[in-house]
């Protein structure tokens, strides 16, 4: 079943039926639900005896097959490390390579498309995310989408949709899922148990399914322990800090988790966002939790030492996937908002 906030998308998608269009663009922010929506249209796309909603029955051959995992008419293109559950090698070139979408998958996919399906002609591609694909993988796909093969459906799952090729956008029709009302995604957490919703889902950018997993998984604990060890700046050495989470970054715990460096990376930036808006007396949104700390940070800040750590934070991001010496980089960030804080009170 999809998502109580998707009900008008699934509503209209399921009144088009069969006529609808063969590429579908499923783009939003991460954590609202654009994968559990792409089961449900492929789930319903196979299913030999869909409901009076367009819902898949869940109990036909082709819905058993599909739960199982070994329905021949489902292709999924997804990187290599989401397939494995980990990063193909060591190095940080594997590791690069491994979360692409490789052009060796298209022409498996090519191949299979030119033999007619299992059971009949509805087929079904998912491909997430869709900007894991480079240029040579892009325009592979886009060769199917321009001369798609008959009843095959493609869906494309994307947070970054202006990262997709131009051509790509064009052959797809583009559904937006926004974040829900805030008071709705509350109600929906409290109802599945999770605790302090309202602070997970402002953590987690307004984005319900991004609030669950972050607050009943492995990943509470990391920011736990962030939380922990930010607010203890300045008045910690930021040298000996960086150096702790260097060690922390290449734990067994946290790659398990999957806390990384772009993850790090994205949390600072949150702490900056909302200093920045502790020093302009403004309302924080991801660590509402933290208030008291943010506002003693900034007191007597101005507004230009506030954004010069968001700027920071920005550029750190930018850099954040490959770092070319994860302990220097974590020095010279935590250096920098050390100083930016001294900075501030001086003026």
């Amino acid at each position: 079943m999809i998502l109580p906030w998707h009900q008008t998308l699934w509503k209209r998608l399921a009144a088009a039926g069969e006529r609808g269009h063969h590429a579908l663009l499923l783009a939003g922010p991460p954590g609202g639900g654009k994968r559990q929506f792409a089961e449900a249209v492929a789930a319903a796309r196979l299913c030999d005896q869909p409901d009076s909603e367009g819902y898949a029955c869940g109990q036909c051959e082709a819905c058993t097959w599909r739960v199982a995992g070994t329905h021949p008419d489902l292709f999924r293109l997804v990187p290599e490390a989401d397939e494995a559950g980990e990063d193909a090698g060591d190095s940080d070139k594997e590791s690069a390579k491994s979360r692409q979408i490789k052009v060796e998958q298209i022409r498996q996919l090519q191949d299979a498309l030119t033999r007619k399906g299992h059971r009949d002609d509805r087929r079904v591609v998912l491909v997430d995310p869709a900007e894991a694909m480079n240029a040579v993988t892009a325009n592979g796909l886009l060769k199917l989408l321009e001369e798609p093969p008959t009843g095959v459906l493609f869906l494309l799952i994307t947070r970054a949709p202006d990262r997709l090729l131009p051509t790509i956008r064009s052959r797809a029709q583009r559904w937006d899922f926004p974040a829900p009302e805030a008071a709705h995604a509350a109600g929906w957490l409290a109802e599945r148990g999770i605790k302090d919703a309202a602070v997970w889902l402002g953590f987690a950018g307004g984005m319900p399914v991004a609030a669950e997993e972050l607050s009943s998984g492995p990943l509470a604990a990391c920011r736990a322990r962030f939380v922990k060890d930010i607010t203890t700046l300045p008045q910690r050495d930021p040298v000996e800090l960086a150096g702790g989470w260097d060690t922390w970054l290449r734990s067994k715990d946290a790659q398990a988790a999957g806390f990384d460096m772009p993850r790090l990376a994205d949390w600072l930036l949150r702490w900056y966002a909302d200093l920045a808006a502790a020093a302009c007396d403004a309302p924080l949104r991801y660590f509402a939790d933290a208030e008291s700390a943010l506002r003693g940070l900034v007191r007597g800040w101005s507004a230009e030492e506030a954004l010069g750590c968001y700027n920071d934070g920005l550029n750190l991001r930018r850099v954040a996937a490959h770092p070319l010496n994860a302990r220097l980089l974590l020095e010279d960030t935590l250096l920098r908002y050390c100083r930016r804080l001294a900075t501030g009170r001086t003026a």
